[in-house]
Formats: structure tokens, C-alpha cells, sequence
């Protein structure tokens, strides 16, 4: 018979639970409540103090001896009673003396609203100094490098929370640090950008289009905390006039990582035309000629890249790098969705690789 079970309760186990079975439930508790994977969740960063440093009190056979034996509140003071002015199994909303602010102020059946402060002294009466809970994310620390539950893939769930390695081995790079007293939590890297190609006909980016596409993201499953992939579907909007290099981004769909979840930006890239090359919101294209069109005369139909056809001739010689202009006839200009750019015909001249005298002669005599 022990003389209460609230910290049994914070963890979802019995007061019988074997270590084992104690370690099991910290480790589901922890990695479902862990702040690195509830950055809008304020209320799981409490419930992961309180799992933890129910967690420390548990696994220590003499320390859950003791609790057992006396509860609680007489813990807290050392097993000599609760303190003056406790009140009884009063709530502690302030946390624990010396530990983390937090603590197990919200957790069901403590009541009260007190601001009482405690302390465990480990030196039996009289002892001087007092006890401090240990930070929550050292003991997290802790637990997955001694092993956790001994479920074969502590290493790899510790690597994603710490950037290290449950082994502790050199060259891994890991969020904790010694400060002389205990751990301190270093700063939380930023959440890493993942840029994926999307290519894009020109028709494409001339009208715009949405695309669905499928994408695959490791997450943790909430209940057994171990890493899983999914599949999402993102919606991606092409506004018409978009240029390579336009970046369409998507905050949060990633990977679940150290530090939250990763953005992802798609990254505009153009096919090649078969007839238009793209200068900024302008349009190029070429028409060949033989010496023959380029010196009497020729005439071609011009399609624009939105399926109209312009009729253009000349009845003269025309020289290489003849351009004609059509304006408004480009691509739309995604700031100003009403304007356009221009369409520029150039014309290139294919001249004989070679020509026999008599057709020397000739031209010498026309020109």
C-alpha cells in the first residue's frame, strides 16, 4: 500500500509498475510532450516537467522508497512531515524549490492554489542545503543515453531532439553542454529549408496553374514516439509571369526535426521552347531565311504564345539581326497582372557554305 499515487498517475502506471515498465511510460510521455515538438502547445511543455521529474524520483529505487512509505508532500520535506503552514496536500503551483518553475502545479488531485515552496534534504534531519529537481531536458538527456527503454532506436529519436548521439561519441554535434553545476540547454538550431526544382512549361507560366504534389515527411507517431513517414498533398498556386528562380514556399510540411519542422520552398525552372526564348517579361523568337528570301523577298506567319497568329512579310532584302516588335504580345508581368511584355521577331540569315564560279560570276554581275 503506498501513500498516494500522484506520481504514478502523471506517468499512466501503476504504483506496482516494474522499472521496465516505469522507463516505457517516460519515454512515451516525454517524446509526445516534448517543447521541440509542441512549440504552440505551452501546456505540453508542463506535462513534459512533470513527467520528467516524476520520472526522477521513480526510477531511483531509495527515492521511490521513500515515497511510497510517506507521499509526497512529506517527501518534499525530507520525510519529517509537511512544512509549516503547508496546509496539507495543498497544490505547489510555484514547482519545486530550486527546480523548474512549473513543476507539478497542474497536476489533477493536488488543489489549492498556495505559492508554498519545498525542499528534500538527502543529508536525513538537520541536513543543511536542500534538494533541486534535476532540468527536464537533462534528464531527457540522461535517459536516452543510458539507454531509455532499451528499444533499439534511442540513439536515433535522441539525435533528432539533441543533434547528438544517445552514445555520447565525439564529433556529434549535441544541444547540452556542462556548466559546472548541471546541463544547460543550448540554443535551439532554426528549423533547416528544404528547396525541391519545379519545372514549368512556358504555357504554364503564361496563364498560371495549380499543382497538387505529393510529398513524403517523417513525423513521430504520438504514441509510441517512434519516427514514421506519411504522405501529404500541398496545393501550389503558378501565378501567370512567374520566372525562374520565383520560390513558392510552404512553412511547417516537412521533416520533423530538431528545433520544430522544416519549410519548404519550390523553386520555379523553365523548359525549353521550341520557339520562344524568355527574356525577363519578353518573348524572342527566330525566323531563317536563305539568301534567296533574305535578298528578294519572304513572308511568315508568327504565332504568339497564346495562339493568336500575326502575318509577317518583306518584299525586300532584309539583313541578319532584323527585328520586328510586337507590343504586349510577351509574358504577363506578375506584379502588375495587367501588363505585359513585348514579342520580338529576329531574323537570321543562312547563307551557302559554298557557290561555283559560274554562281559567283552571276552575283557579281546582279550586285
Amino acid at each position: 500500500m503506498v501513500a498516494d499515487t500522484k506520481l504514478y498517475d502523471v506517468l499512466g502506471i501503476s504504483p506496482t509498475a516494474s522499472q521496465d515498465e516505469i522507463k516505457k511510460a517516460y519515454r512515451k510521455a516525454a517524446l509526445k510532450n516534448h517543447p521541440d515538438k509542441n512549440k504552440d502547445n505551452p501546456s505540453a511543455g508542463e506535462k513534459f516537467k512533470e513527467c520528467s521529474q516524476a520520472y526522477e524520483i521513480l526510477q531511483d529505487p531509495e527515492k521511490r522508497k521513500l515515497y511510497d512509505q510517506v507521499g509526497l508532500d512529506e517527501f518534499l520535506n525530507g520525510g519529517r512531515g509537511a512544512p509549516p503552514g503547508a496546509g496539507g496536500a495543498g497544490g505547489m503551483p510555484g514547482g519545486f524549490a530550486g527546480g523548474v518553475p512549473g513543476g507539478f502545479g497542474g497536476m489533477p488531485g493536488m488543489g489549492g492554489s498556495g505559492t508554498r515552496s519545498f525542499h528534500f534534504s538527502t543529508g536525513g534531519p538537520g541536513g543543511g542545503g536542500g534538494f533541486s529537481f534535476s532540468n527536464p531536458e537533462s534528464i531527457f538527456a540522461d535517459f536516452f543515453k543510458q539507454g531509455g527503454a532499451g528499444m533499439g532506436d534511442d540513439e536515433d529519436i535522441f539525435a533528432q531532439f539533441t543533434g547528438g548521439s544517445a552514445g555520447g561519441g565525439g564529433g556529434e554535434r549535441s544541444r547540452y553542454r556542462d556548466s559546472g553545476v548541471g546541463r544547460r540547454r543550448a540554443r535551439t538550431p532554426e528549423v533547416t529549408t528544404v528547396e525541391k526544382p519545379l519545372p514549368l512549361t512556358l504555357e504554364e507560366l503564361f496563364k498560371g496553374t495549380k499543382k497538387k504534389m505529393k510529398i513524403k515527411r517523417k513525423t513521430y507517431d504520438d504514441g509510441s514516439g517512434k519516427r514514421k513517414v506519411e504522405d501529404k498533398i500541398l496545393d501550389i498556386e503558378i501565378k501567370p509571369g512567374y520566372k525562374a528562380g520565383t520560390k513558392i514556399k510552404f512553412q511547417g510540411v516537412g521533416d520533423q526535426e530538431e528545433g520544430g519542422t522544416q519549410d519548404l520552398h519550390f523553386i520555379v525552372q523553365e523548359k525549353p521552347h521550341e520557339l520562344y526564348k524568355r527574356e525577363d517579361a519578353n518573348l524572342r523568337m527566330f525566323v531563317e531565311l536563305d539568301l534567296k528570301e533574305a535578298l528578294t523577298g519572304w513572308t511568315r506567319t508568327i504565332p504568339t504564345i497564346e495562339g493568336k497568329k500575326f502575318t509577317l512579310s518583306k518584299s525586300g532584302p532584309t539583313g541578319p539581326g532584323f527585328t520586328e516588335t510586337y507590343p504586349h504580345q510577351g509574358m504577363p508581368i506578375s506584379k502588375k497582372p495587367n501588363e505585359r511584355g513585348d514579342m520580338m521577331v529576329e531574323v537570321k540569315v543562312k547563307f551557302p557554305t559554298s557557290l561555283t564560279v559560274a554562281q559567283k560570276s552571276h552575283l557579281k554581275d546582279i550586285l
